[in-house]
């Protein structure tokens, strides 16, 4: 029974080894499910293509998946420009597509009965906790950066309105390309727009490298983002540099639930470290995409969409539910600071419809 994946192109950390959290979590999930005995019967089959994040190779990855292997079900893309652009190919295809890491708020605006999100959106995390960084952590002046993609601009978008009415002054607007290596010109703006405080929208390697040259001028700029954050990847790239920062997240490993922690063992058995946000996303969309199937009894896409309408399924943080439009509910967003490569809990709120 093939599921078609669709992930973006393979990263690299500090000791140039491959890090693919979000298929370490799917291909976690998968051996639970089919030492199970898989799903009606079957074992479950990933076959994998990478969109490498571009649109338009994602799209190509989508259409092998649905034309050529004639998947069940397709679980993707990663970046959220990717994702917009095979919702049109799932749509056509009648296959059902589950992201567990996109999070531009627009794509569940589209109206595409054929799209499911396992994850926050930017608006829900800046709804969740706009409020603590700007009364309790008492950021007043902030600047905004991000990569300049749907991601990036959605979170600056959303963190913005949100923070804005709440009486913070936005001092600096800045975007980057992805893969920029040189911040300095950029960090020389945030120290001259005298921020107390900087929200980053940024992946692994950007983040990182921000954050160890923002380290390297001297700038006690508070930093707080969405994005790769709180990942054992980023705090390992980042080194000392990524301490004090806070994140806004969808999962962290230090969630403190009976579920997360047997998720938390599995993970670190299996692959030697501690999970991250991706890694609990690719393992909940697998597990999301088979219990539909299950209850479905078929592989039909129309019974498996009209299944996964009634998901109730709980992961490592938390009960999932599908809205009209394809939004996961009822699951839980974290506000965590790193601290010495530890993702310390200090809010967490229940995502509503």
């Amino acid at each position: 029974m093939p599921t078609g994946l669709i992930v973006k192109a393979q990263r690299k950390n500090v000791e140039n080894r491959p890090i693919d959290a979000d298929v370490n979590g799917i291909k976690l999930a998968l051996g639970e499910i089919n030492a199970r005995g898989g799903v009606l019967g079957k074992k479950v089959e990933l076959v994998i293509e990478d969109g490498q994040c571009k649109p338009a190779n994602t799209v190509n990855a989508a259409e092998k998946l649905t034309q050529r292997d004639k998947v069940v079900a397709l679980i993707g893309a990663f970046c959220s420009s990717a994702t917009a652009a095979i919702m049109p190919v799932a749509q056509s295809a009648k296959v059902p597509l589950v992201t567990g890491v996109s999070s531009a708020a627009n794509l569940t605006e589209k109206g595409n009965t054929w799209f499911f999100r396992a994850t926050e959106t930017d608006a829900l995390l800046a709804k969740s906790f706009a409020r603590i960084l700007v009364n309790q952590l008492k950021l007043k002046k902030v600047a905004y950066i991000g990569v300049n993609d749907d991601f990036g601009r959605g979170g600056v978008e959303e963190f913005e309105k949100q923070m804005s009415a709440l009486g913070a002054t936005t001092v600096l607007k800045e975007y980057f390309e992805h893969g920029t290596s040189d911040y300095y010109t950029l960090l020389t703006k945030l120290k001259a727009s005298g921020a107390d405080g900087a929200f980053v929208a940024a992946e692994t390697q950007d983040g990182s490298t921000l954050v160890k040259q923002k380290a390297e001028l001297g700038l006690s700029t508070k930093v707080f983002g969405v994005g790769s954050w709180a990942t054992a990847d980023f705090m390992q790239l980042a080194g000392p540099a990524a301490n004090g920062i806070y994140a806004a997240v969808p999962y962290a490993s230090t969630m403190k639930t009976p579920k997360n922690e047997a998720f938390v063992k599995a993970y670190q058995d299996q692959y030697k470290a501690a999970p991250g946000k991706y890694s609990a996303a690719g393992y909940n969309t697998l597990n999301i995409v088979v219990d539909a199937i299950a209850r479905a009894q078929s592989t039909d896409p129309d019974k498996v969409r009209e299944a996964l309408l009634k998901t109730d399924y709980e992961g490592p943080n938390g009960h999932f539910r599908f809205d009209e439009k394809g939004q996961a509910t009822g699951f839980t967003v974290v506000l965590v600071q790193l601290e010495n490569g530890v993702p310390v809990v200090v809010e967490s709120n229940t995502v509503e419809k």
